[in-house]
């Protein structure tokens, strides 16, 4: 079996394992469990992590160069240490709607905008989970309740920081760093793409503006040769003496 195989039959079972992944998580923390429920909720989460790693390292062994497939692949790195993160693939279908590829450009943009946009959420959600975990049961802590640690991984990703609720652990603080780097990288997202729609939107109606690629250059003359034909010694790939 080689790895475009593997990652083909594996695509269903990995979003199932996903949405397992996130309801198993979300029920531990939530519902702050104990007891024999508690153990099934890690058991859950554990396996479905457990799945995201041996399909990460199926299809490194799979891969002709693993070095280079390594290099190449950082989002199915980022799959097995945040298996939620794969749920975001299933946007897939929203780039697809009919007026948002008129362009390449428009394409691009729409991709970047559809997945940045499920990553936050996604990462939202996630650093909520995982910031009231760390943070409920610890001395002096104010994020104690869901509804808290969704309003605090907002004002921290959008790089607010309004103060009024503060991590007291290292675990809770370490989620706040990665928060804020991601904000970061939203803001440049959005920038990025606000910058490339205005440029495009500029550049409509003056493409005889343009300078051409060699590229297309190329493909004119190679088809002014085709239009000559071989045997004619006036055509532009004929030799000048």
């Amino acid at each position: 079996m080689d790895e475009p195989t593997w990652v083909s039959r594996m695509t269903l079972p990995l979003s199932i394992a996903s949405l397992v992944y996130l309801a198993a998580y979300s029920w531990l923390v939530i519902a702050d469990l104990v007891g024999p429920p508690r153990t099934v909720a890690l058991v859950l989460v554990a396996v479905t992590w457990i799945f995201f790693i041996v399909d990460y390292v199926v299809r490194l062994t799979l891969a002709e160069d693993r070095w280079r497939w390594f290099r190449k692949h950082p989002g199915a790195l980022a799959f097995a240490l945040l298996p939620v993160l794969r749920l975001v693939l299933l946007l897939d279908r929203v780039t697809q709607l009919p007026g948002l590829r008129r362009t390449r450009g428009a394409a691009l943009r729409t991709g970047i905008a559809v997945y940045g946009g499920g990553v936050v959420v996604v990462l939202v959600y996630l650093a909520s989970l995982s910031v009231l975990e760390a943070e409920r049961h610890a001395p002096g802590a104010n994020i104690v309740d869901f509804g808290v640690a969704l309003w605090w991984s907002c004002v921290t990703v959008t790089t607010t920081g309004f103060g009024d609720y503060v991590p007291v652990t290292m675990a809770g603080r370490a989620v706040a760093v990665g928060l804020m780097f991601g904000g970061i990288i939203l803001s440049g997202i959005i920038t990025a793409t606000l910058a490339s729609w205005i440029l495009e939107r500029a550049s409509r109606g003056h493409d005889d503006e343009e300078p051409a690629t060699r590229g297309q250059a190329r493909a004119i003359l190679a088809r002014i040769d085709g239009l000559a034909g071989p045997g004619d010694p006036q055509g532009p790939g004929a030799s000048h003496g």
